[in-house]
């Protein structure tokens, strides 16, 4: 396995989203900048994405379906549902309770999730 070049490295260890794509880094600092609320969709599927254990296989093109189901479907456990919560925290600055998270059962949930502690409209289904 190869070492990625040093300035990844750097960015990695500075940026969380440092190994993501330029577009979701990108869709988080419109969301900053100007609290654009399409952006946080883009990041947290992202998350989610990155967060699928590896034991399952996505297509890497298709969008994740809001049906699909974070624990039957994506293999989410309990370590896998802990890190996307620390990860989306750290993120978006906010705090985020096992009694919350335990609701969430899907992308989509999670998604609208996100958006309710961000105080953001809900996304259109």
């Amino acid at each position: 396995m190869s070492t990625p070049p040093a300035s990844a490295q750097h960015r990695r260890a500075h940026d969380p989203l440092g190994k993501f794509p330029d577009s979701v880094r990108a869709a988080h600092q419109r969301y900053l900048d100007r609290g654009c609320v399409e952006s946080v969709d883009v990041v947290v599927m992202a998350v989610v994405r990155d967060h699928v254990p590896k034991t399952i296989v996505l297509p890497s093109e298709a969008p994740l379906p809001d049906s699909a189901r974070l624990v039957a479907d994506l293999g989410f456990d309990s370590l896998a549902i802990g890190e996307t919560v620390f990860f989306l925290e750290d993120l978006f600055k906010v705090r985020i309770t096992n009694a919350e998270i335990l609701k969430v059962r899907t992308v989509g949930e999670l998604r609208s999730f996100v958006r309710q502690k961000l105080g953001a409209p809900r996304a259109q289904a």
